[in-house]
């Protein structure tokens, strides 16, 4: 069995790419995801992020995810403190979920911060979902309805597609127009 990341930037795809990876029989983690049920359902991350952040991360009895994003986005050392409460219990997680996957050769790990956590060395390998940026940003504009220097501020948290490409050889680009299908079939191919 190969652990397989999958990542990529905000507004790439990769949850799209994810999916389409899950259609074809193969198991699917959402960090992301996972990483909202815990931080609502967790009481120690509770208890570290109230404590961190204060009351207002949490709003009817839930993570108020657009107060902590206004946080995180404007306070890189807060956003690496707030990532070592969550990911480490991200990561039991998957591994709880790991033991229960036992009748495929790959198993995926979407998330969107491989690379900038430096997770992605506990893969067997990483593939990078990645758009241009003008296509990145109309899904954000369609999708989240937040402006466009919101957008770009979430953009410039995360380490750019050409950085990323470095550290991996497995590439998606999702532009609309090149088949993720046939770029997914061949990067699978190499990997079984």
């Amino acid at each position: 069995m190969k652990k397989i990341g999958l990542t990529g930037g905000i507004g790439s795809g990769k949850s799209f790419v994810a999916k389409q990876i899950e259609a074809m029989g193969y198991p699917v983690y959402y960090s992301d995801n996972q990483a909202k049920k815990i931080s609502n359902e967790n009481p120690l991350v509770r208890e570290s992020l109230i404590s961190l952040v204060g009351p207002l991360v949490y709003e009817n009895n839930k993570i108020n995810k657009e107060y902590l994003r206004a946080q995180l986005f404007s306070n890189e050392e807060l956003r690496g403190k707030v990532n070592a409460i969550v990911h480490p219990a991200v990561r039991a997680d998957f591994s709880r979920w790991l033991k229960e996957q036992k009748t495929s050769d790959l198993i995926f790990n979407e998330a969107a911060i491989l690379f900038e956590t430096g997770a992605y060395k506990n893969f067997d390998a990483v593939i990078l979902v990645y758009a241009p940026e003008e296509v990145k940003i109309d899904r954000l504009l369609r999708r989240d309805r937040s402006s466009r220097s919101e957008i770009k501020l979430k953009m410039q948290a995360q380490w750019n597609d050409k950085r990323k490409k470095t550290l991996t050889r497995y590439h998606i680009l999702n532009d609309g127009k090149k088949s993720i299908e046939e770029q997914l079939n061949a990067i699978l191919a190499q990997l079984l």
